[in-house]
């Protein structure tokens, strides 16, 4: 049986694997998280390679068929990252200025396998439009003050309260939860990878 770690301590991300049928354990990646690039894209993956890599560092020798499953994930609104609120104020003014508009959300994925007792690198993202309804102020505030927003990237969870304000999106909804699980299967199946037994 192939081992597979998830390398982050996410609850969403776990439950997301857990809900798609594969066994795995986790392994929460350390360290700061840097930033090197201002595009969505190339961002999101070098921080889930990042994460995978760390986790991969600490595991030294291992079986082979080892998966290591790294992702992070960011909200963009006009071209501009926006990373979790540095405090509720700072939610707030985030989600004043993604409410009745549509932003991206970019979730990077790498995947490392032990083969021949190389780690081999695959690495892809998600993008996902999601569109706000209105939200007063009022509203704003009262959400901010639950606490869920301040890990979140973005200051919003759309598996929560806040999805009472989302009007649509277009893509994968997984994608903005956390892990863009459908793609993740899909790349896999192309590599002749099965995540499940």
């Amino acid at each position: 049986m192939r081992k597979i770690i998830l390398a982050s301590a996410s609850p969403r991300r776990r439950e997301l694997l857990t809900q798609a049928g594969v066994t795995f354990s986790i392994i929460p990646a350390h360290g700061e998280e840097k930033r090197t690039s201002d595009e969505p894209g190339e961002a999101v993956q070098k921080l889930a390679f990042d994460k995978a890599a760390s986790v991969a560092e600490e595991l030294g020798e291992c079986e082979e068929k080892t998966l290591v499953i790294g992702s992070d994930t960011v909200v963009v609104f006009q071209n501009r990252i926006l990373g979790k609120p540095a405090d509720e104020e700072d939610a707030v003014h985030t989600l004043q200025k993604l409410q009745d508009n549509t932003h991206q959300v970019y979730t990077g994925v790498t995947v490392l396998e032990k083969k021949q007792g190389q780690w081999i690198e695959h690495t892809f993202y998600e993008k996902t439009d999601v569109e706000f309804y209105p939200v007063s102020e009022n509203e704003i505030k009262a959400y901010v003050s639950t606490g869920e927003p301040m890990d979140k990237a973005g200051s919003y969870g759309i598996q929560g309260r806040w999805g009472i304000y989302v009007k649509g999106i277009c893509g994968d909804y997984n994608n903005v939860v956390g892990l863009p699980v459908a793609r993740l299967f899909h790349e896999m199946k192309k590599l002749g990878i099965s995540l499940v037994d």
